[in-house]
């Protein structure tokens, strides 16, 4: 889908869970478009103090408010020419959801203190942890905003979905941390990826970079250990699984896979297993249940 948005240079919404990577999504579309060469710059609404945000977005001029000793350039203008990533979009005051719509349909904006109209080539990449549809009904988001920016949609899945995703992500954050650390870790051992595959990731991707940072820095092995991870006793745990436990691990996450390459669709899906539609329920129903109680515990 990614790969879709590089011919359109129009906003694009973000939805997933915290943690999920979305930035990672936002930056990978700024790279894919033709303004890759431009700037790329990140916001994070929801980190920023409710009485600084219209001057951290749209800059300010000297002396518009107490304080304001010089011209300052809002992160908007910073990223003229590129693309700009304001994450948690629902955070964003009702007030200044104002001012973001301004920007989509005049391609301008005024710094605090100025009426002067500065034109703005910027492409708008939001992204929500959120139901924004349930916000607007709620009257916590602008309705015309939130049309304005879901012109494309992306959704970021979370890890506990994304199982063959783990060890890819693991090995790539991993070297980075190795090369910046200097260590004498080389890499997993086959039961830490393993362990990680079957763990639910209840933190996503910002919980499997801050566990892999962590052992990297830390482990005495050459082959991180599940240990090293903090994930000990999900590697006990992993032991007492039973053989039809394994099995309906194993159907279910086939079947888990075969639906997400085939967009839900039940008759598609059974069709690429092999087995007709009657049987992909029952296997799912069953191997649901028993992979359930076997689903080793994100809280334990």
């Amino acid at each position: 889908m990614i790969d879709k948005t590089h011919s359109v240079d129009a906003p694009v919404l973000i939805d997933g869970e915290s943690g999920t990577g979305k930035e990672l999504v936002a930056h990978a579309i700024h790279q894919v478009s033709s303004r890759a060469d431009a700037p790329f710059v990140a916001v994070n609404c929801a980190a920023l103090p409710a009485n600084l945000i219209q001057s951290e977005l749209f800059g300010h001029e000297k002396g518009a408010f107490t304080g304001a000793q010089q011209r300052k350039i809002g992160r908007l203008e910073a990223a003229v020419g590129g693309t700009i990533f304001l994450d948690e979009i629902g955070d964003l005051p009702l007030d200044l959801q104002v001012n973001l719509l301004r920007v989509l349909q005049n391609r301008s904006i005024q710094r605090l203190g100025s009426h002067q109209e500065i034109q703005l080539d910027v492409r708008v990449v939001a992204a929500s942890n959120v139901n924004l549809e349930l916000a607007v009904k709620q009257g916590r988001f602008r309705e015309d905003l939130y049309y304005r920016l879901n012109v494309l949609r992306l959704h970021s899945p979370p890890l506990r979905e994304r199982e063959g995703d783990v060890p890819l992500l693991a090995q790539h954050y991993f070297q980075a941390f190795a090369d910046a650390a200097q260590g004498n870790a080389r890499g997993f051992s086959q039961q830490t990826l393993r362990v990680m595959s079957n763990y639910a990731w209840p933190g996503n991707v910002r919980e499997l970079i801050n566990r892999v940072r962590r052992a990297v820095i830390m482990s005495e092995h050459p082959l991180l250990k599940p240990g090293d991870l903090g994930l000990e006793k999900r590697a006990a745990d992993a032991g007492s699984v039973t053989l039809d436990q394994a099995r309906a691990q194993a159907e279910f996450q086939a079947i888990r896979c075969a639906l997400r390459r085939n967009q839900n669709n039940m008759s598609a899906a059974a069709r690429q297993l092999g087995i007709s539609r009657a049987t992909l329920y029952r296997v799912l129903e069953r191997s649901a249940g028993i992979a359930t109680e076997s689903r080793l515990d994100p809280a334990a």
